[in-house]
């Protein structure tokens, strides 16, 4: 069933026994499993089915430096289905590294490894609508396909066969919405948290007020609730109340907000690869209808003796504001910035400037080539804009094989990069807007340059071609375009310390008994991978974990009711 927040009667108390904060992905695929393990929930979702510019800006804020982080309210839906109405559906696990303490990255190790979390992988996948748990070539494909860089040796630092696979991309919104509606479980949309109540001993959860923008104000009553607002506001919302120390509810020890995380992205050099027998940089499609890609990933070992974080790179076109390129898509594209979504504008340009000189230049590289303009507008529009799957990206096809370099990296946790409440300014509803100061680290410069410089040296010891690149810039581009948009990591984390961490293994707010945080919030470390995937399968570990204690209370009710039956 879905309903208003409107329509609720005024200062009355919807009960569950599951209440969830949060209509994305992590919060709908939560309260998909619980409900069909037969638990009562009931999910809140800020937003509506469409697009509100009120309710947007509720997640308005401001930044400590504008160029290395967007403001708030960017990258992030607040309406239902949350961010995945605008997500680009690229889809990889965790490597097992991942998990693991590693002494050349400060506070790195998870309470878990990855064999807790591989059983859901597969079911994430399916509601992502990736196709198959299958991440690497042998895995995915029965038939042999086109190596990325043909002659890569088997020794290389980097491998090649691993796979990112595309979602639709799926609006969990839209795909759920009927399965939700028809089912047990209660959406309830437009209600906005405010304050959270907690027991006279601060050690329970006892009621969420519960506002809408239009006035109206009820309350909510669970035995378990779960917050799965995003990492920026599942901290906004524990910082908000004051909790049994006075500092934010799970913040006795500071850690709420603290070890923010993105990842490192940018694009760098020229990678030519003349003398390789072939190159291919494109997209595969499964037995099962996915769009696949293959990347370059820095090995476990080689990250092991480096001392360095998590490391992929893509091959990919040259920078697209650069017009010497000569190629009319690419300049299509940039001339089309200030029409393109912010989220994909921002990256398009890094925020550089453009000189008259350079949009005439680009003028005239659309002119010279109107046949291949033409060509990638009509793939555009059968595989992209009319397809249900789509295709997940601009691939150009140089006429010569170089390309820069696309690169994805682990980020270090850094308990001063961190998201704080702006004291003195409140949004509509009267919450504390939200203040992010986002921060990278040595270490994390440190990973990309070494990546890129044993890339190189590969490259040239294999006779592929070769790499060229400014050491020196490196740090430049890979904070050009500042925090990796959405993945918004490691605020609320895990860990089994109350000390550095926020939620246990379980991802229960250490003081709290019955308060859980679901959602990369509660990642330690940021991996290379994009988070939507592990979000999820955490979320179905949540629903597993949540089902066996609703079992288990049961049982022990019904053997106490069985006792006093029996005088006992």
């Amino acid at each position: 069933m879905i309903i208003e927040a409107a329509a609720v009667p005024s200062e009355t108390t919807l009960t569950a026994d599951v209440c969830i904060v949060g209509g994305g992905a992590v919060g709908i695929s939560l309260a998909l499993a619980l409900l069909e393990a037969g638990v009562d929930v009931l999910l809140l979702e800020s937003g509506n089915d469409a697009q509100d510019a009120a309710t947007q800006d509720l997640y308005a804020g401001t930044v400590a430096d504008e160029r290395l982080h967007s403001p708030p309210d960017r990258y992030r839906q607040r309406r239902f289905g949350g961010s995945t109405t605008i997500w680009g559906g690229r889809c990889m696990p965790f490597d097992p590294i991942d998990f693991q303490p590693r002494d050349f990255i400060a506070h790195s190790g998870w309470p878990i490894d990855y064999r807790d979390v591989l059983p859901f992988y597969p079911e994430a996948n399916r509601l992502c609508e990736a196709g198959d748990f299958a991440y690497t070539v042998e895995t995915a494909f029965p038939q042999p396909v086109r190596e990325l860089i043909a002659g890569l040796p088997a020794d290389s630092a980097f491998s090649s066969n691993t796979l990112e696979r595309f979602s639709c991309p799926t609006d969990f919104g839209k795909r759920y919405r009927q399965r939700l509606a028809q089912g047990d479980a209660r959406v309830v949309l437009g209600a906005n948290v405010g304050t959270m109540y907690l027991d006279p001993a601060g050690r329970r959860l006892r009621a969420l007020d519960v506002r809408t923008l239009g006035g109206n104000r009820f309350r909510v009553q669970a035995r378990r609730y779960v917050l799965a607002a995003g990492g920026l506001e599942t901290a906004r919302l524990l910082l908000a109340s004051p909790g049994a120390s006075g500092r934010g509810i799970g913040n006795a020890h500071d850690v709420v907000g603290r070890y923010y995380m993105c990842h490192l992205a940018g694009t760098i050099g020229t990678l030519d690869l003349t003398p390789a027998a072939s190159v291919w940089h494109g997209y595969e499609i499964s037995d099962d209808g996915v769009y696949c890609r293959r990347r370059l990933a820095l090995r476990p070992a080689v990250q092991q003796r480096l001392r360095v974080g998590n490391f992929i790179a893509r091959l990919h076109h040259p920078r697209l504001t650069d017009p010497a390129h000569r190629t009319g898509v690419l300049s299509l594209l940039c001339l089309a910035g200030p029409f393109i979504p912010y989220e994909y504008a921002k990256r398009l340009t890094g925020g550089e400037p453009a000189t008259w000189r350079t949009w005439l230049t680009h003028a005239g590289n659309v002119l010279s080539d109107i046949p291949g303009i033409t060509a990638f507008l009509w793939h555009w529009l059968r595989h992209r804009t009319l397809a249900e799957r789509k295709f997940p990206s601009v691939v150009v096809y140089p006429r010569a094989p170089r390309y820069s370099l696309d690169f994805h990296a682990e980020q270090e946790p850094n308990p001063d990069s961190r998201v704080t409440l702006e004291h003195g300014s409140a949004d509509a509803l009267g919450m504390p807007r939200l203040r992010v100061d986002w921060r990278h680290t040595r270490q994390d410069v440190r990973t990309v340059q070494a990546a890129l410089a044993v890339l190189a040296h590969d490259v040239a010891e294999a006779g592929l071609g070769r790499f060229l690149y400014d050491p020196a810039g490196v740090e430049h581009e890979m904070i050009r375009y500042g925090a990796y948009g959405g993945h918004h990591i490691g605020t609320a984390r895990m860990g089994a310390d109350p000390r550095s961490s926020v939620v246990d293994a379980n991802c229960r707010v250490h003081e709290v008994d019955n308060l859980y945080v679901a959602g990369s919030a509660v990642f330690p470390t940021s991996s290379q991978a994009n988070p939507t995937l592990t979000a999820v399968a955490l979320a179905l570990r949540l629903a597993a974990h949540l089902s066996r204690q609703r079992a288990w209370s049961a049982s022990r009710w019904q053997a106490r009711n069985f006792r006093r039956q029996e005088g006992r």
